[in-house]
């Protein structure tokens, strides 16, 4: 992924920091199945009973801006864990439901209370960086029953880079717990200087309260239902609040409101194949849930929980992957990432003037300086793919005052290509940190083994990689478009022969005939990095590579080496670091498919295309909510198996939500002229899954087009539905 960390090599232990930053697993997430929340910069992590265990390397908890404020929260009913009954989300991830019952119980008096006759429901959401809940008790005896609720708590303020397994010589200082009547506040002085507090308050108020558990003595007539409500709020500020009861359904009722109102941006999908429609709806919660409303607009975080903050690179790859569903997306990550633009040299930052953000992160270690990702420029690829978005959401939108005010910025990000980015001034962009604490990787691929040569030795820097080359490319050829549509026609054509030098450079150095794809990289000494990987395919996602190189990069893709079943692997069986239980030396990505099937497209390679869709499509139907994760295991795909899942997987994960969504929009060739109203189809082609998929609600400049594109024989049929305002369908075979 985009990220620093997870997933290391098995050379260090449990809690060891590699040279550069990847924690390897010391628990796997399957382990202990989980279920998550977020809203804005908070999220939550509990287990299917809605409790959180705090233990090494177990993120459940509710963590504010990468700090885990509450690190314990257990519930029990009359001394005893409660048993599952069943544990969801709602299709647009407002609350987590968990249904619970009890074990069979012996009361204080002697007497048995058999199991199943109380029901206990959990409804539990985020909003505005509190955690709201509501707890259900229904007494299905035909007796009347007492029971002891108790509920254990406790917040260790844990730097996120701490949970995952960071070592810290020194922490701050925690508060004694202020216990009231009806509320308990929990703080922490950080190293930092702020004081970071947690405050829980009961309705009704508990029977005995302490700095660590409440307790009720809950009285139930047969049949009878009573709830008690807990409100967790993350660094309160308001000393009077209504009751919790009372702040639970006006909660609900904002948190619902403005799902439905962010959400109804997206067009709607629906198809012929009830499983994919589950699967997209959740892909679409999932982007909604972690989209984060910034000053500059919508942004989507990385993921849960590891990465549940801005990041460039997957911001701007999610934006691309939805950029014909919600364009709003597109523009909130462009101007963000504008406004957080590097503007002078820091190297323990590894920023340079014009170069775009890699990650930002608030907490307490951060601050410090104990990890440098505060607001950290450690991506060899996030500044060409900001210029690359900067033009297609242009293309998709003919939005020229968004695209007048970001022009200064694309200027800058062009800048720091051509004088920071080529350090030798071969053509080519290189990366390698400037800071020991930086990441050795710097691109998606940033694991620290995974740029090696052929024989299994890791490369020096700096390193060119095949896939920024290509991202490059597609930078020169937006801002050639940018510049055009904002009358500067000079620096169009001068854009355009600069993309063109590019191809020829880049076809010269890193394609290879012996391996009939393109190399890996190429080392700080211009060896190239003789290795069959996925980065291959973004070539063809950007049209960088010569046409005549297509059908032999598209054929090593699916070789079985490569194409697992699943996905493309990372890595080819073949190679010497290959290991599909690796972060990114053989293991399969959604967002990387979702990209390569898109260049396969590009070059007329429907048929593969189709094959990278099913493949993600099947392994969906083997996980919780179909829900796609960040990465899975590339073992090779076993008939009526699914499958095998990576230990610290972050799910949900931005760019693999959308990748279903980018999938769809490659296959029926959807694209976009909004100066003109049209909405085109190029050669749209469905998946065997897929007999009919109805778009609604689609825009295109001032108008709104609903479509359905069915299956007739061998070719796809388009049937516009309805329209509003000046728009026109193009289909072309």
């Amino acid at each position: 992924m985009a990220a620093d960390i997870y997933g290391g090599p098995a050379e260090a232990g449990p809690g060891e920091i590699i040279a550069d930053n990847l924690v390897p697993a010391a628990v796997s997430r399957y382990e202990r199945s989980s279920r998550s929340l977020k809203h804005g910069d908070t999220f939550a992590v509990f287990d299917y009973l809605g409790d959180a265990f705090s233990s090494p390397a177990n993120p459940e908890g509710i963590f504010h801006r990468d700090t885990r404020h509450l690190s314990q929260f257990l519930l029990s009913l009359n001394g005893a864990r409660p048993l599952l009954l069943s544990s969801t989300l709602r299709d647009d991830n407002a609350t987590l439901d968990c249904d619970l019952t009890n074990p069979r119980l012996v009361l204080g008096d002697g007497e048995v209370l058999m199991h199943d006759l109380i029901h206990a429901r959990r409804t539990r959401f985020l909003w505005q960086e509190a955690c709201y809940e509501r707890l259900m008790l229904r007494n299905y005896d035909d007796v009347p029953r007492t029971l002891k609720v108790e509920i254990v708590f406790a917040a260790d303020f844990a730097d996120l880079f701490e949970v995952r397994g960071t070592p810290r010589q020194r922490r701050g200082m925690h508060h004694s717990p202020l216990v009231g009547n009806d509320r308990v506040l929990l703080a922490y002085d950080g190293l930092d200087g702020r004081t970071r507090s947690t405050l829980l308050r009961f309705d009704p108020q508990p029977n005995a309260l302490s700095g660590g558990e409440a307790s009720f003595v809950v009285e139930l007539a047969p049949h009878q239902a009573q709830s008690i409500f807990i409100e967790i709020i993350c660094n309160a500020r308001q000393e009077h609040r209504n009751p919790p009861a009372l702040t639970f359904f006006l909660a609900l009722r904002d948190a619902r409101r403005a799902l439905r109102y962010s959400s109804s941006r997206a067009t709607a999908i629906v198809t012929s194949n009830a499983a994919f429609n589950e699967a997209i709806r959740r892909s679409v919660a999932d982007l909604y849930m972690l989209i984060t409303e910034t000053p500059e607009g919508p942004y989507p975080y990385a993921g849960i929980p590891w990465f549940s903050t801005a990041f460039g690179r997957d911001a701007l790859i999610t934006a691309l992957e939805t950029l014909w569903l919600d364009p709003e997306i597109a523009k909130g990550v462009l101007n963000h990432l504008a406004a957080n633009q590097a503007t002078q040299f820091d190297p323990t930052a590894d920023a340079e003037p014009g170069k775009i953000l890699h990650e930002m992160r608030y907490g307490e270690m951060a601050e410090l300086g104990e990890v440098p990702f505060r607001r950290y420029y450690g991506s060899i690829d996030s500044t060409p793919l900001f210029i690359m978005l900067a033009g297609a959401y242009l293309d998709r939108t003919d939005d020229l005052q968004t695209a007048r005010k970001l022009w200064p910025h694309v200027v800058a990000a062009l800048d720091w290509i051509e004088r920071y980015g080529d350090r030798d001034s071969d053509g080519f962009v290189e990366y390698g940190s400037r800071s020991a604490k930086g990441l050795v990787n710097q691109g998606w691929k940033d694991s620290h083994d995974s740029i090696f040569h052929s024989d299994g030795r890791l490369a020096e820097g700096p390193i060119a990689l095949a896939e920024v080359q290509a991202y490059v490319f597609g930078a020169w050829q937006a801002a050639a478009r940018l510049s055009r549509k904002l009358g500067h026609v000079d620096d169009g054509l001068r854009f355009e022969r600069r993309a063109e030098d590019i191809r020829t450079r880049f076809d010269d150095a890193f394609f290879d005939e012996q391996l009939a794809t393109y190399v890996l990289a190429l080392d700080g000494e211009k060896k190239p990095c003789r290795v069959r990987s996925s980065n291959a395919g973004h070539a063809l996602f950007t049209g960088i590579a010569l046409p005549e190189r297509a059908d032999k990069v598209v054929s090593t893709l699916m070789a079985q080496s490569s194409f697992c079943g699943w996905g493309v692997r990372t890595i080819a069986t073949s190679e010497a670091r290959y290991n599909p239980m690796s972060y990114h030396n053989g293991s399969v990505w959604p967002h990387d498919n979702a990209l390569i099937a898109s260049g396969f497209v590009r070059y007329g390679f429907r048929a593969e295309a189709a094959s990278l869709f099913e493949g993600l499509f099947s392994a969906s139907t083997y996980i919780d909510l179909r829900r796609l994760p960040e990465l899975f295991c590339g073992f090779p795909r076993r008939r009526a198996r699914g499958p095998t899942f990576y230990p610290v997987s972050c799910i949900p994960q931005a760019w693999a939500a959308a990748a279903p969504l980018y999938l769809l929009q490659s296959m029926i060739g959807l694209g976009f002229d909004p100066a003109k109203g049209h909405v085109t189809l190029n050669e749209p082609t469905l998946p065997r899954f897929l007999d009919e998929v109805v778009l609604r609600r689609l825009r295109t400049g001032s108008g709104l087009v609903d479509i359905a594109l069915r299956r007739s024989r061998s070719q796809v049929v388009v049937d516009v539905l309805e329209r509003s305002g000046r728009v026109r369908v193009a289909t072309t075979h």
